[in-house]
């Protein structure tokens, strides 16, 4: 029997139609996790919108797990213009429900923290929800320690949980 193989890394432009597909998922599914789906939200849910859009001109990477064409895994990275360029955002993570607890979480955000490193960052942060312990469990087992929420993420989400990654 032959051993599986492993999904392969690809580096993408943010508007890949796989990773806006995987974002799409994201996106779903956090709506339901968070109860955001009633047009009584609407407001709250554009706010949140807002908050989570990214400008793709400061996107630095956008990386793809790949298993046999499909898109498993996503995750970003983009510079931020706070801090002379030294300090990057992770946006984004998502493994396909279907997949999760293979390390393709793992395997994604090791990609995204070499990039950071060769790229000269120096520092990583990153926001999840409070109803995301699998993705706080491994942000956490990577190293991330809790930092305060951040803008634009204090305002309208201050459920959230950031993290921060220094790396030199």
């Amino acid at each position: 029997m032959p051993a599986p193989h492993a999904p392969e890394i690809q580096h993408v432009e943010w508007t890949d139609p796989r990773a806006v597909a995987m974002r799409a998922l994201m996106d779903a599914e956090m709506h339901v996790r968070y109860g955001l789906d009633s047009p009584a939200d609407a407001e709250l849910s554009a706010k949140i919108e807002h908050a989570l859009a990214v400008d793709e001109t400061t996107v630095v990477d956008t990386v793809l797990l790949v298993d046999e064409g499909v898109a498993v895994a996503h995750a970003g990275l983009r510079m931020l213009g706070s801090d002379s360029g030294q300090e990057w955002e992770v946006k984004r993570v998502i493994v396909d429900g279907s997949r999760r607890g293979r390390g393709l979480g793992r395997a994604v955000m090791t990609e995204i923290i070499a990039i950071a490193r060769r790229g000269g960052a120096r520092r990583l942060i990153l926001q999840a929800g409070d109803r995301q312990p699998e993705a706080v469990g491994l942000y956490t087992s990577l190293g991330f320690m809790p930092i305060p929420v951040y803008a634009p993420y204090a305002e309208v989400m201050p459920q959230s949980l950031c993290f921060e990654l220094v790396l030199r």
